[in-house]
């Protein structure tokens, strides 16, 4: 499976999961010229906007090790962009899923970014 292949499966993994919280996913690889969100999920008034960290082994640290404050800053940007580009009235979380292994379990979850 090549790289594309299987960020598109642990996306899949983290929509699925979502729903299963009880979110309807408003969009997934959401994209301009300028920023991209993994999946956009909704649930009551507020939008998840959710970042998808994929390991294959733990060798490499945690998925949420790579969420820095450079990346934090693009996905407060790309969530901003997309609440005014929808003109979003409601309220909003980022978040980050982490999906691990040859199975893709999800294997944590961090709110409120």
């Amino acid at each position: 499976m090549n790289t594309t292949a299987v960020g598109r499966r642990a996306e899949a993994v983290a929509a699925d999961f979502l729903r299963y919280k009880g979110c309807e996913i408003v969009s997934q690889n959401w994209r301009t010229r300028w920023c991209e969100i993994d999946v956009i999920a909704q649930r009551a008034r507020t939008i998840y906007f959710c970042e998808v960290k994929y390991r294959r082994s733990r060798g490499a640290g945690s998925g949420f090790d790579y969420i820095t404050s450079k990346k934090l800053r693009q996905m407060r940007f790309a969530a901003r962009n997309w609440m005014h580009q929808h003109r979003w009235p409601g309220e909003y979380q980022l978040c980050a899923i982490e999906v691990s292994g040859p199975q893709f379990r999800i294997t944590g979850v961090a709110k409120n970014l």
